[in-house]
């Protein structure tokens, strides 16, 4: 059974909270990536193509914190994070603090199979990027007219916000902008790749969880491919990702118990809100989260075909 899962963020997502046209958007936005993603599983690609171009195409739209959606910085850039990891040999790849490259999970792909390192960041990633001919767009392709307006709001403060406005009835809105993608392929094989603009109004070049290999990505053929969204400090504080593959290789649990144990137990005793997707070796998947909702799909081999919103 092949299997490919996606998430495009969590966090205080609740009916009536967005009209019709825009939830129809958000789902068919999510629906795309997921039929993209599971074509290239369909014809006996890689999981690592797939959870590739899956997140490729949640960077291109820019109703995600990812790519053409990204948040603004507190200095008015879009400084972007990514990371892709595939579980048969363990190869992984991360950026992060990168300024106008198109598709940042392209990138940590890159620096995964040609750089001989694991992690780069800002200047230095951006020039691996030109060097490999990675594409660059101005910062105007990445601008987005409800993003600028978020960093509006708070950009002479020091507060930053987790990817939603505090406006009026918003305030309880809270949207953790994470984009991810998981797969498990014919061969059995796994990955995982996740991507984000991080937090509106972020500070001293701030790292979430995302290109953190381990916190908010991580696969391994033996346990699962995990990707992350959420508050990151707290993801980091718990090595979310890769805490689901040590209760599988150490506890002996399932996919399902082992997310369910970090998400609901763990993070939450810390404060931690979000979710993780996940499958394993054998196409099983879980889409597991704390919060009021977060933009998920599920494909795979045996027909299922889900995207949802909320709980």
């Amino acid at each position: 059974m092949f299997t490919i899962a996606i998430h495009g963020g969590a966090g205080t997502l609740l009916p009536g909270d967005m009209s019709a046209e825009k939830e129809a958007l958000y789902k068919g936005g999510l629906q795309k990536a997921l039929d993209i993603g599971f074509r290239i599983l369909e014809k006996g690609g890689s999981s690592l193509d797939a959870v590739t171009a899956a997140v490729i195409e949640l960077e291109n739209n820019p109703l995600f914190n990812a790519g053409k959606g990204a948040v603004f910085t507190n200095s008015g850039s879009h400084a972007l994070d990514a990371s892709i990891m595939e579980g048969q040999s363990k190869s992984c790849g991360a950026v992060t603090g990168v300024i106008g490259v198109q598709n940042p999970i392209v990138l940590a792909k890159l620096v995964m199979e040609k750089s001989g390192h694991v992690f780069l960041s800002g200047k230095g990633a951006e020039e691996f990027a030109q060097q490999e001919g990675c594409i660059f767009q101005p910062e105007t392709y990445f601008y987005d007219e409800f993003r600028y307006h978020q960093w509006q709001l708070v950009k002479d403060s020091d507060r930053y916000q987790l990817d939603h406005t505090p406006e009026d009835a918003s305030l309880r809105e809270k949207k953790f902008g994470t984009v991810g993608a998981v797969a498990c392929d014919s061969f059995g094989n796994i990955a995982a790749a996740t991507s984000t603009g991080g937090m509106t109004n972020k500070r001293f070049d701030r790292i979430g969880d995302t290109p953190i290999i381990g916190a908010g990505n991580y696969a391994n053929n033996a346990t699962c491919a995990i990707s992350c969204t959420g508050h990151g400090e707290k993801f980091i504080q718990a090595v979310a990702a890769y805490d689901v593959s040590c209760l599988m290789e150490y506890k002996g649990l399932s996919l399902q118990s082992a997310m369910e144990e970090v998400v609901m137990v763990k993070l939450m005793s810390i404060d931690g809100e979000g979710g993780m997707i996940g499958v394993d070796a054998k196409g099983a998947h879980a889409l597991i989260f704390n919060s009021e909702g977060m933009y998920r799909g599920v494909r795979n081999s045996l027909e299922l075909n889900e995207v949802k919103i909320y709980r």
